[in-house]
């Protein structure tokens, strides 16, 4: 019997990643999981590499059209929802103060803030009561990385609002949750240069780079009744990074 037998979830974010990480573990688990993703091509090989379980829908995050899309879809066809994830994010991490620009710093945060809370916002009506929110945040939220500012930020954002969500919706016994990565190995991960690579790394206490399926099962911890009695919390997949 599955963690999540019966219930359907929503991915955004997800054709690669994390994201995909987590949506494949959500089916494996009992779950209808419908994913997001902002380019058609990723998301059909996403999906096809995925089975029957996940269903693929094209939308940028920060676009509220595109998530009344993904909305009616769901509603038409499973007619609830019980867990969100709000994987999809981004951002220039090598960006000093010197180089934002207000084009720059409205991008991160239309996708990481802005698409967050659209996601949550749109979500509400198909969510059922005693359903779980699960936002995605960054490890940074709490250092103090060069460059990272606009995207730490951004995070940072969302952590304030799991907080506040937690209590707002605290009378639908809906669970708000904040998952915070560290460096992880991604796609974009992989596109940084060696010596920054190294530096992160020089700054895990474990030492490595994390795994996407280590991310994975933290969100189904918060996905699932496995975390019944926690909301409004951040949980820290990092290596100790920001703990230390």
């Amino acid at each position: 019997m599955g963690k999540l037998d019966g219930k359907v979830a929503l991915v955004t974010g997800a054709s690669e990643g994390m994201g995909l990480e987590s949506a494949r573990l959500f089916a494996a688990e009992g779950a209808m999981v419908y994913i997001t993703g902002r380019r058609q091509d990723v998301l059909d090989a996403a999906v096809t590499a995925s089975g029957d379980a996940i269903t693929g829908i094209r939308a940028d995050s920060g676009r509220p059209g595109d998530l009344d899309r993904v909305f009616e879809q769901i509603a038409s066809q499973s007619g609830k929802i019980d867990v969100v994830f709000a994987s999809a994010g981004g951002g220039n991490m090598q960006e000093p103060i010197e180089a934002v620009t207000p084009e720059s710093f409205q991008r991160v945060f239309a996708v990481n803030t802005l698409g967050s809370l659209l996601t949550v916002q749109k979500a509400l009506p198909l969510l059922r009561d005693g359903g779980s929110i699960i936002l995605n945040g960054a490890a940074n939220i709490g250092k103090g990385f060069p460059g990272a500012g606009v995207y730490a930020a951004s995070k940072a954002a969302n952590r304030s609002l799991v907080r506040t969500w937690a209590a707002e919706l605290r009378g639908r016994n809906i669970r708000v949750n904040i998952i915070s990565p560290g460096a992880v190995h991604t796609p974009a991960a992989e596109q940084l240069p060696e010596p920054v690579r190294e530096f992160i790394v020089g700054q895990v206490p474990l030492g490595r780079f994390g795994e996407p399926a280590e991310l994975a099962a933290a969100a189904l911890f918060l996905a699932s009744d496995d975390s019944s009695f926690i909301t409004g919390t951040e949980l820290a997949v990092d290596g100790g990074l920001a703990q230390v």
